[in-house]
């Protein structure tokens, strides 16, 4: 479709160099990164919240098995769906690595001011997860492969393969064993037992010795491949749905013929204009 005459005067005014229109265009754009930014921060956060929950938000529900497989499946969500847009519309590969740092402020907004200064919960009990490094590896295989189904094997499962690696330096201290009333517990147990919330772990670590869920058992391993592999098909899924919403473009209005306005009446409208 051609360009009218003045959708043409203002194209060439947008792009000249320091015109008065381009600094509008520029400071627009500053605009929409700004509110496209807040957007992922609080679309991002509160989906982890919901999902995730408590199995990310206390250090004594950061056990080896159901956190380890469930949190790297629901953080490749938004990041997959906004792959495709960043990465064929703008030729950025950037989108995991801005969901994770967009879920870090945001989760580091929640804890500080609600549950810090608010409630006085202490940082030990309250720390988020790093998912920087396993999205930023998502982001370098897009970035070498430009193919999705290849970054869907090797980065999606990346998410997951590197979780708990990125995340164990901070945990492990909290999972050394301590004694308490005669119990042998960890020392996030410890913690969880001194400040009380509405929230506790659905079972007791102390009972399950001799299973793959203590001090030192192969869950962590086990719930990382199968977390891995979950993660390939959902980067997939994810990195569909965004492609189809981002083509999505307008949808034909079928209610105004039901009322009785016709194509002709489209006609008149557009001469009219």
């Amino acid at each position: 479709m051609s360009l009218t005459a003045p959708e043409k005067k203002l194209l060439n005014a947008i792009t000249t160099k320091g015109s008065s229109a381009a600094k509008i265009v520029r400071q627009l754009d500053l605009i929409v990164v700004l509110i496209l930014f807040f957007a992922i921060i609080a679309a991002f956060h509160i989906h982890i919240m919901l999902t995730v929950g408590d199995w990310d938000f206390w250090v004594d529900w950061k056990d080896r098995k159901n956190w380890v497989t469930l949190t790297p499946m629901l953080l490749i969500f938004i990041p997959a769906a906004l792959s495709y847009p960043f990465m064929q519309k703008f030729g950025l590969p950037i989108a995991g690595t801005l969901c994770a740092l967009c879920l870090v402020i945001g989760e580091w907004v929640s804890r500080i001011l609600g549950f810090h200064l608010w409630t006085y919960f202490p940082y030990s009990m309250i720390w988020p997860s790093i998912a920087i490094p396993g999205l930023m590896l998502m982001d370098l295989v897009l970035l070498l492969s430009r193919n999705a189904i290849a970054t869907s094997i090797f980065g999606g499962s990346a998410v997951a393969l590197a979780f708990a690696p990125a995340n164990w330096p901070i945990l492990a201290p909290y999972h050394l064993p301590v004694v308490h009333i005669d119990q042998v517990v960890n020392v996030a147990d410890l913690i969880g037992y001194t400040f009380t919330r509405t929230a506790t772990p659905e079972y007791l670590r102390i009972i399950e010795r001799g299973t793959l869920r203590t001090f030192g058992g192969e869950s962590t391993i086990i719930s990382t491949f199968f977390s891995a592999f979950v993660c390939m098909v959902l980067f997939f899924i994810w990195w569909k749905i965004g492609e189809w919403v981002t083509n999505l473009g307008t949808v034909p209005n079928r209610f105004k013929k039901m009322v009785g306005y016709t194509d002709e009446d489209d006609d008149n409208a557009k001469e009219a204009v």
